[in-house]
C-alpha cells in the first residue's frame, strides 16, 4: 500500500479501545452486530479486539473475520502486544478475512520502558524488527504503533519506526496514549516523523489518540495537515478514560470543511471528491446502535450525534432557521441520516411489513430473531397507540443486548405511592433452572426491585449508575434504562427498554448482573497493563 492513499483511511476501533470503556463491555452478538454496522458505514479497517486477551474476544474477532471481512468489505485487524504468542493468537484469529491486519505494539516512552517495561531502549530496538517480521510472515498486511508515542524522544521514535517499516510495517501508528499532546506538538511530531525517516515513504502514518484533555479531534486534524493518512477512532468516542477521537466528529469535520483539507491533498479547493469513504447516512444510526448496545448515552450536546445537535430554543436562531437553514446549521441533518419518520406499524401489522422496514433501518436478522422481534413489537403495538422507527430501534437492540442468561426475571411487581412504603415483589429463575421471589422494602421502586435481586441473586455489588431516558416523545413512550454496577473494581452496564420503567429497570440489573457472572467467568487481559508476562515470553 503506498503511503498516501489520496485520501484518509477510517480505522475503527470501537470494538477494542471502546469496548475498554469502563461497563462497556460487549458479547460477540452485540459484537457483530455493531461489526456489520460499521461496514455499511464503510469505515476501512475494523480493529475487531485483541485476541489474546480472552477466549471470548478470540471467538468474537474470527466471527467477524468470518461473517464481516470480505473482499468489497473492510479490512479486519486484530491487536497484539509484540510478543509470539500475542501475534500467533491474532493471526489464528483474523484468519478467516480476505483482508487481514496484525497490529502489534510496544511503548517506546522512557517513562513506560522505565516503570512498564523495565527494558532499555537497546532491547525494544532488537524487540521490533523481530516482531515484525513475524507477523509478516503470517499476514501481508502489518501495522506497528509505538505506544506513548507523543511522549517518546523524536530521535529514538524515528529509530524504532525506521526498523519496524524495515521488518515489513506497512502502517506506522503515532499515538498519543495519554492525550496529553496539543495541536501544534502532534503536528510537529508527525512532519518530523516525514523529514527524518528515511523508509517513511512505504508506510502509511497512523494517529490514535485520547480525549483527555478535550483536543483528540484537533489533534488528529493537525496530523491530517502534516501527512497522517489513517485516523484511529471510535464511534461517539467511547474509550478509556474521557475516550478516543470521535470518528463522526473527524469525518464530518472533513466533510463540511473539505475546501479546507483539499489542498493538504493536492487537490483544488473546490474539488467534490470526499477526503474519506464513510457513508455520512449511516452516521446516527451507527451512533445509536452502539450507545444502546454498549449502554453509554450520548450527553445531549455532543457533537453531531447528541440529542441537542440540530435543535434551536434561541428565538433569534429559530428566526434565522425558519428563513435559512445555514444561518445557524452547518450540517444539514439528513447528511448524517438524522429523520423524524413515522411509519405506519401497528398491533394490526403482519411480519413481513416489520421486516421489510428493519431491512430499511439496516437491520439484517435471522429468521429466530426476527421472530423475537416481531413478537416484542406486537406486544409493544397493544401498549403504544404508534410506532417509530425509534421504537423498532430499541426493540432490536435490546434483543441483540442481551448476555448469556444465567438469570431469568420472571415477574416484578411493585407497590407504592404517598401514602406507601414502596414494596418490590420479584420472582427470578437461576442457573439451575428453580424460581425464586423476594419481597424486598425501599426508598422507591427501583430501590426495592435491586434490593429484592440482590437478596435472591447474592452477589455483592455496588449500583453506580441510574439513568432512564425516552426514547420517543408521548406519554406512551419507551423508556430506556441504563444500569451499571461496580464488582471488584469493574464495572457492568445493563441495559432495557419497556414502556414500564420499572419493569425496564430490573430486566437492566438482572442484565448487568448476568454480565458481571458471564465476563468474572475469566478475566481479560488489558492490552496496555497487563505487560510483564507479555515481555517475559518474547523471543529475543
Amino acid at each position: 500500500m503506498a503511503k498516501d492513499p489520496g485520501r484518509v483511511l477510517i480505522f475503527d476501533t470501537t470494538l477494542r479501545d471502546g469496548e475498554q470503556s469502563p461497563g462497556a463491555s460487549l458479547n460477540l452478538e452485540e459484537k457483530l452486530a455493531i461489526a456489520q454496522q460499521l461496514a455499511r458505514l464503510g469505515v476501512d479497517i475494523i480493529e475487531a479486539g485483541f485476541p489474546f486477551a480472552s477466549q471470548g474476544d478470540f471467538a468474537a474477532v474470527q466471527k467477524i473475520a468470518e461473517v464481516v471481512g470480505g473482499e468489497e468489505g473492510p479490512i479486519i485487524c486484530g491487536l497484539s502486544r509484540a510478543s509470539k504468542s500475542d501475534i500467533k493468537a491474532c493471526a489464528d484469529a483474523v484468519e478467516p478475512a480476505p483482508k487481514k491486519r496484525i497490529h502489534t505494539f510496544i511503548a517506546t516512552s522512557d517513562i513506560h520502558l522505565e516503570h512498564k517495561l523495565r527494558k532499555s531502549r537497546s532491547d525494544v530496538l532488537g524487540i521490533v524488527p523481530e516482531m515484525v517480521r513475524y507477523a509478516k510472515c503470517l499476514v501481508d498486511d502489518v501495522e506497528f504503533s509505538c505506544e506513548d508515542a507523543a511522549r517518546s524522544d523524536p530521535e529514538f521514535l524515528y529509530q524504532v519506526i525506521e526498523l519496524a517499516i524495515s521488518a515489513g510495517a506497512g502502517t506506522i501508528n503515532i499515538p498519543d496514549t495519554v492525550g496529553y499532546t496539543t495541536p501544534t506538538e502532534f503536528g510537529n511530531l508527525i512532519s518530523g516523523i516525514n523529514k527524518n525517516v528515511n523508509n517513511i515513504d512505504e508506510a502509511i502514518l497512523s494517529v490514535h489518540g485520547h480525549n483527555d484533555l478535550g483536543l483528540a479531534v484537533a489533534n488528529f486534524l493537525e496530523a491530517i495537515k502534516n501527512g497522517a493518512r489513517q485516523l484511529e477512532c471510535t464511534i461517539n468516542g467511547i474509550g478509556e478514560r474521557a475516550g478516543n477521537a470521535a470518528l463522526e466528529e473527524l469525518v464530518m469535520a472533513l466533510h463540511v470543511r473539505r475546501g479546507f483539507y483539499n489542498p493538504f491533498f493536492g487537490r483544488q479547493p473546490e474539488s467534490p471528491t470526499p477526503l474519506t469513504a464513510i457513508r455520512t447516512e449511516e452516521i446516527t444510526k451507527t451512533s445509536r446502535l452502539v450507545s444502546n448496545l454498549t449502554g453509554m448515552i450520548v450527553q445531549p450536546n455532543k457533537a453531531i450525534v447528541g440529542a441537542n445537535a440540530f435543535a434551536h430554543e434561541s428565538g433569534i436562531h429559530q428566526d434565522g432557521v425558519l428563513k435559512n437553514r445555514l444561518t445557524y446549521e452547518i450540517v444539514d441533518a439528513k447528511t448524517i441520516g438524522l429523520t423524524d419518520s413515522k411509519i405506519s406499524l401497528g398491533k394490526l401489522s403482519g411480519r413481513n411489513a416489520v421486516r421489510a422496514r428493519l431491512e430499511e433501518l439496516g437491520y439484517d436478522l435471522s429468521r429466530e430473531d426476527l421472530n423475537d422481534a416481531f413478537a416484542r413489537f406486537k406486544d409493544l403495538a397493544d401498549r403504544k397507540r404508534e410506532i417509530t422507527d425509534r421504537d423498532l430501534e430499541a426493540i432490536v437492540s435490546e434483543q441483540v443486548q442481551q448476555p448469556d442468561a444465567f438469570y431469568e426475571l420472571r415477574l416484578v411487581q411493585v407497590s407504592c405511592g404517598t401514602s406507601l412504603k414502596p414494596t418490590a415483589t420479584v420472582t427470578l429463575m437461576d442457573p439451575e433452572g428453580d424460581e425464586k421471589t423476594s419481597v424486598s422494602l425501599g426508598t422507591g421502586p427501583v430501590d426495592a426491585v435491586v434490593r429484592a435481586l440482590d437478596s435472591l441473586v447474592g452477589i455483592p455489588n455496588e449500583l453506580t449508575e441510574f439513568s432512564v431516558k425516552s426514547v420517543t416523545e408521548g406519554i406512551d413512550a419507551l423508556g430506556e434504562v441504563t444500569i451499571r454496577v461496580r464488582y471488584k473494581n469493574n464495572l457492568f452496564s445493563g441495559h432495557s427498554a419497556d414502556t414500564d420503567v420499572v419493569v425496564a429497570a430490573a430486566q437492566a440489573y438482572v442484565n448487568a448482573l448476568n454480565r458481571l457472572v458471564s465476563v468474572n467467568k475469566k478475566a481479560p487481559i488489558h492490552p496496555q497493563l497487563d505487560l510483564i508476562e507479555s515481555q517475559s515470553a518474547q523471543a529475543i
